[in-house]
């Protein structure tokens, strides 16, 4: 029996948050807590995994499509990174990416049976708050409902997150559609648009994806707080977050985890 196919992707990876207010992405922050250099943001990992994920199964994928992303070692500015996928039995793709010999992430795609979204007052829209308070088990209620984060991206920087976010696929530009990279920023949005964080990281994602969004849609991230707890030392959040277009439908709930105060600086 051959061995099934490896899909590749290789980029020259690119850090698009250097001067972002996440200072874990600033070379000289990022040193002090013992890493190379700044982080390339995990969404931008996600992005190259979900190349993959696209090139395996077409346009269905960022309509009804799923994909896991752990977010294990840096990426590092300028490093050459390769996000590779191997078919499993069971119809889905197995990711990684690669720097060198590193692992830095690992994941999986696949693609789901069609289903109707869940309803996007399943998590309300509320106000952002007028001043963020520091992000502490008290903000981060359980249960809590965060500030809507609303968006809307010019055909120029959708464009622009295309070339930086090393995206090769003609789909994304011929179709004018959102970038699945874009599309998880938004999770990041959601908390850092609520609480004051130090430099922080993103750790994992699970996303379902309902629906595409076009280059001209007005974007949406409501959000409510699952976790917040002490793990190595590290503080987490987990929030579950609907994604959605023009007010009318869910296009992706993702599932976003983060430590929102790392050990370095709660020692």
């Amino acid at each position: 029996m051959n061995a099934p196919t490896q899909l590749r992707h290789v980029v020259a990876a690119y850090n698009l948050s250097a001067a972002s207010e996440n200072r874990i992405h600033d070379d000289t922050v990022a040193k002090k807590f013992g890493f190379d250099g700044g982080l390339v943001p995990g969404v931008e990992v996600y992005a190259y995994m979900s190349h993959l994920a696209v090139q395996q199964y077409g346009i269905d994928w960022l309509r009804h499509g799923s994909a896991d992303c752990r977010l294990l070692k840096p990426v590092y500015d300028g490093k050459e990174a390769t996000a590779s996928g191997t078919p499993n039995s069971d119809g889905g793709l197995d990711l990684q990416v690669t720097m060198g010999d590193i692992l830095c992430a690992t994941g999986s795609a696949r693609l789901e049976v069609p289903e109707t979204a869940p309803g996007i007052d399943e998590i309300p829209a509320a106000p952002l708050p007028a001043e963020r308070p520091d992000a502490a088990p008290e903000s981060l209620r359980p249960g809590a409902v965060l500030g809507t984060f609303e968006a809307q991206y010019s055909e120029e920087e959708h464009l622009a997150y295309l070339r930086d976010a090393r995206e090769t696929l003609p789909l994304y530009a011929e179709e004018r559609i959102a970038h699945p990279g874009l599309i998880l920023r938004l999770a990041n949005r959601a908390l850092g648009s609520n609480v004051k964080m130090g430099p922080w990281m993103h750790v994992g994602s699970h996303i379902r994806n309902y629906a595409t969004a076009g280059f001209d849609a007005a974007l949406a991230a409501r959000a409510r707080v699952l976790k917040e707890y002490e793990h190595k030392g590290h503080r987490f959040v987990e929030i579950d977050v609907c994604t959605v277009a023009d007010g009318t439908g869910c296009i992706a709930r993702i599932h976003h985890t983060a430590i929102y105060r790392p050990r370095q600086v709660t020692g």
